[in-house]
């Protein structure tokens, strides 16, 4: 049952994750540009629901609606004044605008909510269910964690597959030229894939919260590396693969903890992401790509 309760625990929080690494993986899979601020994306929205539920006392579900709007018009600004205008320029130029991108949301936190922790707190109770005769409890939040990947992974997929904007979405990743020349505008639908992307943000960073109740301007970036991980473990551009990597790193970071070390919980998620990277590189359902030159 030990081993059971740590499965269930790696899986939820490989959700987490994997709910993140779906907005590394559009951005770079139809912008082609790694927005490593989005990470401190998820710090903002855990700080709006934060202040939306404790200083302004709306209800949990009103509180998440606000953190996902302010997310999406924070990352459709992002794209606007820090990516856009290096849509040409190198994959250096933009990897250094990230960085900087993020450091200027984390010391803007840094200047508003203050450098000291703040709890986070419970926003819904929705109990504990006991298997096995009670020998294996699931808290209510760990379900709901597991089932909000699954529809968000499901949704996303059936949006980009179905509908015109996700066609468009397609198009672009595809080959954004030709897109252009068939009539479709590349510059809304890449602000789109960073609304999108923004707004789970927001999700992950109330599930993120409410799984590790410690709010400070750094609380996204460690969880962002690791969904950054998942999204190249999985494949990056891939929704599924998002969804893969993140559930295994999950499960491999809590078993590593439980069973090998603590400290080294971290480092053996890395491992194996270096592992699987030298055995196939594009990631577990990603596809290569040949380029003629």
């Amino acid at each position: 049952m030990e081993f059971l309760s740590y499965l269930v625990n790696g899986i939820s929080l490989g959700s987490i994750y994997a709910i993140i690494a779906l907005g590394y993986t559009m951005v770079y899979g139809i912008a082609k540009m790694l927005n490593f601020a989005h990470g401190d994306v998820i710090m903002v929205g855990a700080y709006i629901i934060f202040c939306a539920a404790q200083y302004w006392n709306l209800p949990p579900l009103l509180s998440l609606l606000l953190a996902m709007l302010v997310c999406t018009l924070l990352g459709i600004t992002i794209e606007k004044l820090a990516y856009k205008p290096l849509r040409q320029a190198t994959s250096l130029a933009v990897l250094i605008t990230a960085i900087g991108m993020s450091y200027l949301l984390q010391n803007t936190a840094l200047l508003i909510w203050g450098a000291n922790p703040k709890v986070f707190p419970s926003l819904f109770d929705l109990g504990t269910i006991s298997l096995f005769g009670g020998r294996l409890s699931v808290k209510g939040e760990t379900l709901v964690t597991i089932a909000a990947n699954i529809v968000i992974m499901v949704g996303l997929t059936l949006f980009t597959s179905r509908s015109r904007m996700g066609k468009a979405m397609r198009c672009v990743s595809e080959d954004r030229g030709a897109a252009e020349l068939m009539g479709i505008n590349v510059n809304t639908t890449i602000s789109m894939t960073f609304a999108i992307g923004s707004a789970l943000a927001a999700i992950a960073g109330l599930l993120l919260c409410s799984t590790y109740p410690v709010l400070q301007p750094t609380t996204g970036a460690m969880p962002g590396i690791k969904a950054f991980t998942a999204a190249v473990f999985g494949g990056i551009g891939s929704i599924p693969g998002a969804m893969l990597g993140g559930v295994l790193l999950g499960i491999i970071e809590i078993l590593g903890k439980a069973y090998i070390s603590t400290e080294l919980g971290d480092a053996i998620v890395f491992a194996v992401l270096i592992i699987v990277l030298l055995v196939r590189p594009t990631g577990l359902l990603g596809k290569a790509v040949r380029e003629k030159v």
